[in-house]
């Protein structure tokens, strides 16, 4: 049985994602994914993630991201390589 490969992913979304239960949410999407990292806003409005895990699970979570919650409308999601250690679990970290 192979090991599937873990990755981490920096996430910056925009739109109207601040107040809309979008960290919440994605804290939720990353513990039943078995994702860890982390998320906050950014003080421009946005969020800001931190995605680590499975690869299949990582992209799963970013595809989450694009639409959000319901309350939720994302205009657009950065994606970048990040590199590891990945934290344990999966947080929500104050406004930076």
């Amino acid at each position: 049985m192979s090991e599937t490969p873990s990755v981490c992913r920096h996430l910056h979304i925009h739109g109207r994602v601040q107040g809309v239960y979008y960290r919440a949410s994605m804290v939720e999407q990353a513990l039943a994914l078995g994702v860890s990292g982390w998320v906050r806003n950014r003080r421009d409005g946005s969020v800001e993630a931190l995605v680590c895990g499975p690869a299949e699970a990582v992209e799963e979570l970013i595809d989450w991201s694009r639409q959000g919650p319901a309350q939720a409308r994302v205009e657009g999601v950065a994606v970048a390589e990040a590199e590891g250690p990945p934290p344990a679990g999966f947080e929500q970290r104050p406004t930076a």
